[in-house]
């Protein structure tokens, strides 16, 4: 992304993806509200990854095209860990640092916020300005509410139609969700639990006297 008083911390930045619970957002939330004219909508997002905050930065920008500015700012548990805020045209510091502070302060990971901006006609000031994003994203992280999470890996297990059955059991078992795909031989996409990884590969492998290949 690209964009004015460009934030983006890389590997320096907050925690690593390990295996303890950490607080995000419970699902999607909204706000919106008038200062001086100008329209704040803010758009707050949980996701897992990179890609998907991008993703849904991208969609925002899509949908509201005609604005004055899309202002995004993410915090993502990656290896490593990824922070990332944009100005989008605004001065520098006044929009996408006042959103990742939001961010930041209330401790949240995996979430994604955009604050898109509608000009009014009137000058707002770096202050007023650092005020209307930060309270855009404290709305809509209010809105969409809190949990907390525990990190999950994807798994990819491929076995024969022989040791399908075995090992479908497992992944039922251990797998928050699961695709299964049947062609010449089955693979199945298992979201797990980070902690619980290596204990679901060895089950793996010891009920398929290691004719499994995971990925």
């Amino acid at each position: 992304m690209t964009g004015g008083g460009r934030t983006d911390p890389g590997a320096e930045a907050g925690p690593t993806a390990d295996t303890e619970p950490f607080r995000t957002l419970a699902g999607r939330g909204r706000a919106e509200f008038v200062v001086k004219g100008s329209e704040f909508v803010g758009h707050a997002a949980p996701v897992d990854s990179v890609e998907e905050a991008e993703a849904f930065v991208a969609e925002i920008r899509e949908t509201h095209p005609d604005a004055t500015h899309n202002v995004p700012a993410y915090r993502v548990r990656a290896d490593p860990f990824r922070e990332y805020a944009s100005d989008d045209g605004e001065p520098s510091g006044s929009a996408g640092k006042p959103i990742l502070n939001v961010l930041s302060g209330q401790d949240l990971e995996n979430v994604v916020v955009v604050v898109t901006r509608y000009y009014g006609g009137t000058n707002l000031g770096i202050g007023g300005l650092v005020r209307a994003y930060g309270r855009a994203a404290k709305e809509a992280v209010a809105d969409a509410g809190t949990r907390e999470a525990v990190p999950h890996e994807t798994v990819r297990v491929v076995v024969d139609y022989d040791d399908s059955g075995t090992a479908r059991g497992i992944v039922e078992s251990a797998a928050t969700e699961f695709e299964a795909t049947y062609e010449e031989r089955v693979t199945f996409e298992a979201r797990v639990p980070t902690a619980e990884v290596g204990g679901f590969r060895d089950r793996l492998r010891s009920a398929t006297s290691d004719r499994v290949e995971l990925g």
